[in-house]
Formats: structure tokens, sequence, C-alpha cells
């Protein structure tokens, strides 16, 4: 199971709005025959990539795969007619599908077939790594990742705005990778106008992998000149507006290939960050990266939102004037600050990589 978790992992950023699978197929002695991912676009799916592979060697044998193969006819014939077709006996899975298109069915259809079916195995590992899948399914909006790249002193410029670079390079290269890894990257106006970033993966085979650029602009103020509205075309940028924005403004974003969301307006007569997850949800985003700047890290923290955290730590202060990667929360009691508990921690030469996960959260 470790080897299709592993596998699983290759379409993460790629495959949405469908789930990130990974698939071994073992033939009756027991040897590896066959293997397969979720291809980009969502499909083919794991299964039937691995089973092409294996052939004629999957009778018999045991299929390892990372969630409850579909049962649902789509584009696509289900995964469960495929392995039963393909005549394994034996399916192991690591945790099931809650989609309500198969929530069991697939499991059902197998063992109709006569095939072992078992769940469980590595479920945990499962669960963390379907997390953005799993939240769109069941919460209804996607996994919402916060990057923070900061000094000690928790700044992420200097108090003139000058950021480059708080870390080395290969923090920065972690950090594209992460970027390739989700589908797609917010950050809000301030930022967008600040920066003009590219939010792109600039990373040697992976530029294709470069996700959806989200940007919060309530009033579309973002320049037709930025790189997010030049590149719109090659690269898809996705600008969230409040309802009753400038229409002007739209017709003049859209006409330059960027896509327009309008969304419910907060109490703060902002984008409401709720409501636009939700139609991030609705439009089949489950993963999504945000990397500033310190209001939308504010609000996502308020909201309760930022379910796990990448904190890039330079060994570095730039002092109270410098900007903040955290905005005000508000807080009167340290009882009330968001917590997480930290997953992993590693050394990027001479910076510190760690990630968090909401307490309580995957």
């Amino acid at each position: 199971m470790a080897a299709a978790l592993a596998l699983g992992r290759r379409g993460l950023g790629k495959v949405w709005p469908n789930p990130a699978v990974g698939c071994v197929i073992l033939d009756a002695a027991g040897r590896v025959a066959g293997r397969g991912w979720t291809q980009p676009g969502g499909r083919p799916h794991a299964e039937t990539e691995a089973l092409a592979r294996a052939g004629a060697r999957a009778r018999g044998g045991a299929a390892f795969v990372t969630l409850e193969p579909c049962s649902h006819h789509g584009k696509t014939p289900p995964c469960a007619e495929a392995l039963i077709a393909a005549g394994v006996s034996r399916v192991v899975a690591a945790i099931s599908d809650p989609d309500p298109r198969v929530g069991g069915r697939g499991f059902a259809m197998l063992q109709a077939a006569g095939i072992a079916v078992e769940t469980g195995l590595m479920a945990r590992q499962a669960a963390y790594d379907q997390a953005g899948f799993l939240s769109r399914v069941e919460r209804g909006r996607p996994l919402v990742a916060l990057k923070l790249a900061a000094s000690l002193d928790g700044r992420i410029a200097a108090a003139n705005g000058d950021s480059r670079w708080i870390t080395g390079p290969e923090a920065r290269r972690i950090g594209h990778l992460l970027r390739a890894s989700h589908d797609a990257i917010l950050v809000g106006f301030g930022t967008a106008l600040a920066d003009d970033p590219r939010l792109d993966c600039r990373i040697a085979g992976l530029e294709a992998a470069s996700p959806v650029r989200l940007v919060l602009d309530s009033q579309l103020r973002l320049p037709l000149a930025s790189d997010l509205v030049r590149r719109a075309h090659a690269q898809p940028t996705w600008a969230l507006c409040v309802e009753g924005a400038d229409t002007g403004r739209q017709a003049a974003l859209e006409a330059a290939g960027v896509t327009v969301i309008p969304t419910p307006t907060g109490s703060n007569g902002r984008v409401d960050l709720k409501a636009a997850l939700a139609e991030l949800g609705r439009r089949g985003l489950t993963r999504v990266l945000a990397e500033g700047g310190g209001a939308v890290a504010a609000g996502l923290l308020r909201a309760g939102l930022a379910d796990r955290i990448y904190s890039f730590q330079a060994p570095m202060a730039l002092g109270g004037d410098g900007i903040a990667a955290i905005g005000p929360l508000g807080l009167e009691r340290v009882a009330d600050a968001p917590r997480f508990i930290r997953q992993t921690v590693q050394a990027a030469d001479d910076d510190l990589v760690a990630t968090f996960v909401r307490n309580g959260g995957s």
C-alpha cells in the first residue's frame, strides 16, 4: 500500500476535481504486475492504468488501491467493473470513497462478484493525502494550506516591502514543489499589486503543473498590465470579487482571459472567504495554497479555514517595523488562538520547513 500511496501523490494538483489515486496490481504469486495513478485531468483512473500494465497477469492476483474503486458510469466505465473483468481475487483499499455516487457501492460490486475486499490498510496516510478531495466532498470546499515564509520574528518583508529573498534557494525549491501539488494558489489584491507575482512552478519539467492563480480582488482593481492578467490565457487566473463590482472592469478582465467570479460580500465589505471557497469547491478545486499576504492569512485563520500551515523560517530578524506574516486576529486571550499540530520538520540549508495541521483537522 505504501507504493500505491506514493504513486497516488504523483497526481496531486493535476487531477482535480477527481481524487489522486494510486494502484498496484500483484499477480497470483505476489509479484508486482502493474502500477498506475490517476492521470492529468482526472482520467484514466489509477486502476485502469495499473490493469493495462498488468494485462493477463492480474487474473487471480490482488489490487492495492488508495481509495475505494468507483462504481458509477461517468466519462469512463467504473473501475470496480474493470477489476472484476480482469479477474482479480482480492482488493485492498486504504479508505472508502465518500462521494455519494460511490459510498460503498464499489466494494459491494466487488464482493458480489466474489472478490475479497479489505479496507483500512494505511488509512491515516491515505486520508491525509486525499484530504483535499475529502474536504470538497464532505465540506463543500477545498482544503486550504497556508504558506508562510518568514523571518525568525515572523516578518515577510522589511518595512519598505522588500522581501527578496527571505528564504534561500532550497526552501524556494520546496515552495515550488508545493505549488505543483496544489490545484490553485491564492493571494490577496495587495500582494498582487505590490509583487506582480507569476505564481507558477519554476522547476524544470514541472512547468505544466503550474496551478490556477486565484486573486481576492473585491473591487476588480487588478491592473491589466499585471502578469496575472497578461498570462491568463497561458495559466488560468480567477479573480474573486464582490457581487456588484465594476461591470466595466469585469468585461475588460474577461476580455483578457481572466475568469471573474462574483461572490457575496463579507462583514468587512470584502469577499466572503467561506462563500468564495464554497464556490471554488463547486468549480472542482480540491487543494488551495494561500501564499499571502498577511491580511489573507489572518482572514483564513479568523474564519477557521486554514487546514494546514507550511512554515518556512529563515535565520534572520527584520524587526517590529517589518511586515507581519499574519495580520491582526483580534484575540483577547491566548486560549483563543488557532492551534495547530506539527507533522513534519526539515532543514532546507539554513532555513527550516515545517508542516502543521489544524488541531482536529487533517
